[in-house]
């Protein structure tokens, strides 16, 4: 092997590796980005802890329930405009809860 054909290749081999170490971060900073978002979920649309009598994603029995959150964009949950003056919240509400 000459000496421009192993500096291609060592050049190559880095490149290639820059852009998988890029690929890598950028999932779990996608991920740090998001936030639990209680009370703003349609009914069994919630990715999880929709309160007693249900057990996870999807369970949640009424719109906005308080105790069922969702995924959203951090910094984003206490301001979404929700119907009759609603508002999310970063911990479970008492508000919207399924009737026993």
């Amino acid at each position: 092997m000459t000496k421009t054909t192993i500096n291609t290749a060592a050049l190559a081999a880095a490149v290639t590796m820059a852009i998988g170490s890029a690929a890598l971060l950028s999932g779990p900073a996608v991920a740090q980005e998001k936030e639990k978002c209680f009370g703003v979920s349609m009914a069994g649309k919630n990715d999880c802890a929709a309160g007693p009598g249900t057990t996870c994603a999807g369970t949640s029995k009424v719109d906005y329930q308080g105790n069922a959150w969702t995924y959203v964009a951090k910094g984003t949950c206490t301001a979404m405009a929700l119907p009759d003056g609603r508002m999310g919240s970063l911990e479970a509400l008492d508000r919207d809860l399924p009737k026993a």
